[in-house]
C-alpha cells in the first residue's frame, strides 16, 4: 500500500514560513476534502493524465499527457466550481515537477489503481492552499 507524504510536505511548508522563507496563503478552492483516513496521509489512487495541464498558479501542478499521478485527496466540489484533486507526478526519471504536490482538474485524469476509498470528509485549512514557491 502506497503512503502519501502530503501532510508532511504541507507541514514543512508551514514551518519554513516561520524560519524566514516567505510564502502566501491562496484562496481556498473548497471547504472540504475527501481522504482515505482522518489525517489524509494515505495515497488514494494512482491516475494517468489524459491531457497536458499548465498550472495557472502555485496551488496547482503542471502535468503532461501520459504521466502517472499519485492522488492524495479530492476536494469536495462546491456549486459550479470545478472538481480538483491533490497529487504529485510520478516518474521513473527525475523531472522538474516530480515530488511537487498540487491540485489538478479531476477531469484531466483516469484512475488506474485505487489503493483506498476516499470516504473520510475532512475540512480544508489554509495550509492546504499555501504556496511556498510564491516567495518574493
Amino acid at each position: 500500500m502506497a503512503r502519501a507524504v502530503l501532510p508532511t510536505i504541507l507541514l514543512l511548508c508551514l514551518v519554513t514560513t516561520y524560519h524566514g522563507v516567505n510564502g502566501i496563503f491562496m484562496d481556498k478552492l473548497a471547504t472540504k476534502k475527501l481522504c482515505a483516513d482522518e489525517e489524509c496521509v494515505y495515497t488514494i489512487s494512482l491516475a494517468k493524465a489524459e491531457d497536458d495541464y499548465n498550472a495557472p498558479d502555485c496551488r496547482f501542478i503542471n502535468i503532461k499527457k501520459g504521466q502517472q499521478i499519485y492522488v492524495y485527496s479530492k476536494l469536495v466540489k462546491e456549486k459550479e466550481a470545478a472538481e480538483f484533486w491533490a497529487g504529485s507526478v510520478y516518474s521513473d526519471q527525475y523531472d522538474e515537477g516530480i515530488g511537487v504536490v498540487g491540485y489538478f482538474p479531476s477531469t484531466l485524469v483516469k484512475e488506474q489503481h485505487v489503493y483506498q476509498e476516499a470516504n473520510k470528509e475532512i475540512p480544508t485549512t489554509d495550509i492546504d492552499f499555501f504556496c511556498e514557491n510564491a516567495c518574493g
